[in-house]
């Protein structure tokens, strides 16, 4: 797939302000998060008022990880969400049984084998590639080593893990993925995106993108 344009995808909103400014700013999709220990999670009341504020064309992700099948059926039906993410151990299986759109996020550790794991989730419509780090599912605001992408697969993934203004150029110069996603890299403290740096963050990416 020839990537005209890199796509952004600006995880962990927690209000409508917030994903107003990311629309705005450009963004393609934003992320809420449904899992309880992130300082960025909201509660599917919350995600309804946020998801009606979007205009179309504008893709809602709701984040979960290892969560209860019948916990997330009663959060699509209650906010009807665009896509999922599952972030975390969640089986091809489990992914596929919710006959729902999805993405998987894998964390890179050193043994990952990204072909197989493309391979065994044939049923996504994206993987997303970030940070490994024991014990925690993504939002390390950590960066990996981004020439251990095949470029092969490169203009298929979704890049994560400690994405900022600063390096988005760089990352998106040298990986050329489909897509970005950014949470901590645009924010002024956990849970609170900063407008400015959202600014910056999409203005490097069409900077990148030239």
């Amino acid at each position: 797939m020839k990537n005209q344009r890199t796509r952004v995808k600006i995880c962990g909103i927690t209000n409508v302000e917030m994903a107003i400014q990311a629309v705005e700013n450009g963004a393609d999709a934003i992320g809420l998060v449904f899992y309880s220990p992130s300082p960025r999670a909201v509660t599917p009341e919350l995600a309804v008022e946020i998801i009606s504020a979007l205009p179309a064309f504008v893709t809602s992700v709701g984040l979960f990880v290892d969560e209860k099948k019948t916990v997330i059926e009663d959060i699509i039906q209650q906010t009807n969400l665009d896509l999922l993410q599952f972030h975390g151990s969640e089986t091809p299986d489990y992914c596929a049984d919710f006959s729902f759109p999805y993405i998987k996020a894998l964390s890179m550790s050193h043994d990952i084998n990204i072909f197989e794991q493309r391979d065994s989730y044939h049923h996504a419509r994206s993987i997303l590639l970030d940070t490994y780090r024991p014990g925690i599912p993504g939002g390390t605001g950590e960066s990996f080593e981004w020439d251990r992408i095949p470029d092969e697969l490169a203009g298929e993934i979704i890049l994560a893990g400690g994405l900022t203004p600063g390096n988005i150029v760089q990352a998106i110069k040298q990986v050329r993925p489909y897509a970005v996603d950014v949470s901590g890299g645009v924010e002024s403290a956990k849970g609170i995106k900063d407008s400015e740096k959202i600014k910056q963050f999409m203005r490097g990416v069409g900077n990148a993108d030239k």
